[in-house]
């Protein structure tokens, strides 16, 4: 005598936002036969499309025990809560598999889910905790994926044809007064003549019992830049010219700004720079008060605080100026063109991409086009102004990108999913809109749940191409930093005029261990997919041969990396 209990629970995508259970194996309580078991004793487990044989058979034998003689002979209600039973722990199975969380389970499966193992380096014999050496590598390709390009190239496609870089139209700059009033007062149009840096006096009306940066944003809204600010109060009065009874401070903008981009090693070439005994950064490495800190923004998801007015940008340049301001005091020439020698330089990542703020703030949009962008304002300041730039291969700058600022289930399907969902959002602007609106729009950029546009050098070059000279340009490549810091840094020094380093200094700056490196945890979890970086490649793939056209160089097309 023989009894099975068969069941047969599928959950269907999140999209379709339902469940369907029903019985296998053939009728059982008036329940009809379910599709999915095709007569099979099993419990089988779909997450969105995707079997994932979760093989699970209650078998009853009555042979030879008198033991399952008695369990034969549980009543009907038993029987269904043993059922029941069943259900629920894998119910409780299929929501970590669900939410990402594979490595939480506990209990190991002991059946195989398909011909393709979710990891290809586990081999047979190890156990999940191997696969530490092996960094989660991910396979060769996610057949599901694979499946998808086709549809995905649409889409590709579709924005491909629609790309066209145009000649934005430049304000001018009686416009850009009347949108920054209070700036266009504190900044002079012209600065002192014997310092490298564009520096100025300004009267200082405080008395020496006065704070002069109570007020400062910077410190009022993070704590950890306080204590920076208290060696900038211990030094302020020692730094103060004094003439007709009245107080004068000497206030620096940069004379360089590295702009971007971020994930493409503006970190560690700001480590290595600011280690050159002529370089004076500003107090905070990435202060982010064009971009961001002047609109008023620390996170746009937080909405907008109180704009940072421009005075508190220049207080971090203050002990940069103290030094200048010594040079200029100093008796002697040489100690005097020591110190007025020092350039001042800035390293905010997202200057050059990131202009989000626009549509809070400025009217007069032409066809959904920011009427102002970050470069114009820069400009009007400092039309001399030098600009670094370091890019990387934009398909892993995505990938690095998301993982070093995604919070929870990292992972190279995660992060394919996203990548989808972007493009998708991408195309659906582009179907209504141009590029240049398309990548400084806001609301899409806040959309997208990886920072696509970023990866879109060719689009924020150009446009800073319209105002500053190409000259004023140094662009570097993460790749070729990466395996010369040497060659890099002197590229550097020659751009911005700086004297040589000695042979300590200069064995300090290039073999220091790269800054920023991507986390341990992240680096565990292996590549992208393969038709991911595809994917990638095919939607990257003009803007970089814009790029390298515009620089003419092959390298920036990143046909090999």
């Amino acid at each position: 005598m023989r009894h099975c209990i068969n069941c047969c629970i599928q959950f269907l995508s999140h999209n379709e936002h339902k469940q369907q259970v029903g019985c296998g194996g053939g009728p059982l309580d008036g329940h009809p036969e379910c599709p999915a078991c095709k007569g099979e004793n099993k419990i089988v487990l779909r997450v969105d499309g995707k079997q994932m044989n979760l093989l699970a058979v209650l078998e009853v034998r009555a042979e030879g025990n008198e033991s399952w003689g008695r369990f034969l002979r549980f009543k009907k209600g038993k029987r269904c809560s043993l059922v029941f039973g069943v259900m629920i722990m894998t119910l409780v199975m299929a929501s970590y598999i669900l939410s990402g969380a594979h490595q939480e389970l506990l209990i190991s499966s002991p059946f195989h889910y398909g011909a393709f193992p979710s990891n290809p380096s586990l081999m047979d014999g190890e156990s999940p905790s191997d696969t530490k050496e092996h960094h989660h590598q991910p396979p060769v390709n996610n057949i599901s994926y694979v499946k998808d390009y086709p549809s995905i190239k649409l889409i590709i496609n579709s924005i491909t044809a629609r790309i066209e870089f145009t000649t934005r139209q430049l304000p001018d700059i009686e416009d850009l007064k009347k949108q920054e009033l209070h700036m266009f007062s504190v900044i002079p149009n012209k600065f002192l003549p014997n310092s490298k840096s564009p520096c100025w006096y300004e009267e200082f009306t405080g008395r020496n019992t006065t704070d002069p940066y109570l007020t400062n944003s910077y410190v009022l809204y993070s704590k950890r830049f306080r204590s920076t600010f208290d060696a900038l109060r211990k030094a302020f009065w020692g730094h103060l010219s004094h003439a007709s009874g009245k107080h004068f401070r000497l206030r620096c903008l940069p004379r360089f700004y590295i702009i971007g981009q971020p994930k493409c090693g503006t970190t560690d070439l700001y480590d290595r720079l600011r280690l050159h005994p002529e370089v004076k950064f500003s107090a905070i490495k990435e202060p982010h008060w064009w971009t961001r800190k002047r609109f008023g923004i620390v996170r746009l998801r937080d909405g907008l605080r109180d704009r940072y007015p421009v005075e508190d940008y220049l207080d971090l340049f203050d002990l940069a100026a103290h030094q200048i301001h010594q040079g200029l005091q100093a008796s002697s020439a040489k100690e005097q063109s020591r110190m007025t020698g020092i350039i001042i330089g800035e390293a905010s990542a997202s200057t050059m991409w990131d202009n989000n703020a626009w549509s809070f703030f400025y009217d007069n949009s032409t066809d959904g086009e920011p009427p102002f962008l970050t470069q114009d304002f820069i400009h009007a300041f400092q039309p001399d102004a030098k600009l670094i730039v370091m890019l990387r291969d934009p398909v892993e700058r995505l990938y690095s990108d998301y993982l070093y600022f995604a919070s929870s289930n990292k992972s190279a399907d995660d992060f394919h999913e996203k990548v989808t969902e972007a493009l998708q959002l991408f195309e659906n602007c582009m179907l209504e809109f141009s590029l240049r609106a398309c990548v400084y729009n806001n609301t899409l950029n806040n959309a997208m749940p990886v920072r696509l546009q970023v990866g879109l050098y060719a689009v924020y070059l150009l446009d800073w191409l319209t105002v500053f000279n190409k000259e004023q340009f140094l662009i570097l490549r993460l790749e070729d930093h990466a395996s010369n810091v040497k060659y890099t840094m002197h590229r550097v020094f020659q751009f911005l005029n700086l004297g040589p380093l000695g042979e300590k200094q200069e064995t300090l700056m290039t073999k220091s261990p790269a800054s920023n490196a991507r986390r341990p945890e992240d680096r565990n979890l292996g590549p992208m997919w393969p038709v991911t970086q595809r994917i990638l490649q095919d939607f990257y793939g003009p803007f970089n041969a814009r790029l390298a056209q515009v620089l003419a160089d092959e390298a920036f097309a990143w046909k090999k990396t």
